[in-house]
């Protein structure tokens, strides 16, 4: 799979493609029959597949603040696509320029002078365009009058009959309920990042953390809970905290994991983190003694889960 950034950097062999576009968090059941579906038409039309998506997601730049947190951060969208065997992932830079472009500025300048699109499969509440007429009957129309076909997709549903969907992911994930939301997914609940130095207050505690750097987007995911660390392929039990800190009056979100039993240096090295139980609500404690207290419990909670697994 090739990662293209930006329209600018498409060339001819990445052109009469067959193309879906969308947000894709967190790679999902629903999205996973698309992407299926797509590879099926690109083998038969024989042209190479592709997948845009967009950085920052189109609400994080409308309003930061209110957006839906993250199911998955950039590079664990990325690998995930990989998997399902796409060929391109276009991402396109989310910017005033893109925001400014009409229905038709965009169909026209990227989807046929661009990218030469022969088959669209997009979702019927797919919507773009600043004028708002962008919708799944004017990709349609659009399609007729430029010679490339417009795909609705279907809904893969849960055993409730509730639509895979991000937002139900979410959800889930809010409800804590780690087992469901891999369900749903289709794969386990993972972020993903670089092992940076923080400011050495789990050493000062008795527990020493490996800070994963999320980079800006705000994960889905707050809380306490029992995770693997897995790096090199090799999976470490841990505990682990994703959430601002507020004891230490903290303001970014940072992912604390403290590795049971861990002596070596994983500075600089990137780390997969795959949640596994939810164990508490992050909270603001008294002072440093309690959340000494409360750390302690919170190890011991994530050791009993593994020695049960």
């Amino acid at each position: 799979m090739k990662l293209i950034r930006g329209i600018h950097n498409i060339r001819l062999h990445h052109q009469k493609c067959v193309l879906t576009i969308g947000n894709f968090d967190g790679v999902h059941r629903g999205h996973q029959a698309i992407l299926s579906r797509v590879k099926f038409l690109a083998s038969e039309y024989r042209v190479p597949s592709c997948i845009m998506i967009f950085e920052p997601q189109p609400r994080e730049f409308f309003s930061s603040d209110n957006a839906p947190g993250r199911i998955t951060q950039l590079r664990d969208k990325v690998r995930l696509l990989e998997g399902q065997g796409i060929d391109y992932v276009l991402v396109m830079p989310f910017n005033k320029n893109l925001q400014q472009l009409t229905a038709r500025e965009f169909c026209r300048s990227i989807l046929t002078d661009g990218l030469q699109v022969r088959h669209l499969v997009v979702g019927d509440d797919f919507r773009f365009g600043c004028d708002r007429q962008g919708d799944f009957n004017y990709l349609n129309q659009f399609g007729i009058e430029h010679d490339f076909v417009v795909e609705n997709t279907t809904s893969v549903v849960t055993q409730k009959q509730e639509r895979v969907s991000s937002s139900l992911i979410r959800s889930l994930l809010k409800e804590s309920d780690i087992a469901q939301a891999e369900i749903a997914l289709g794969h386990p609940v993972e972020l993903s990042g670089r092992i940076v130095r923080g400011k050495q207050l789990g050493r000062t505690l008795g527990f020493p953390t490996a800070n994963v750097h999320l980079k800006s987007a705000k994960p889905a995911l707050t809380g306490v809970y029992a995770v693997l660390l897995v790096h090199n392929g090799i999976e470490y039990p841990s505990v682990a905290n994703i959430g601002t800190r507020p004891t230490v009056d903290g303001v970014q979100t940072i992912l604390e994991v403290n590795i049971f039993g861990f002596t070596g240096d994983l500075y600089g090295e990137y780390v997969n983190v795959r949640f596994c139980q939810f164990i508490r609500d992050e909270r603001k404690m008294a002072g440093l003694e309690e959340l000494e207290k409360q750390i302690q419990l919170d190890k011991e909670k994530a050791q009993h889960y593994f020695i049960n697994q």
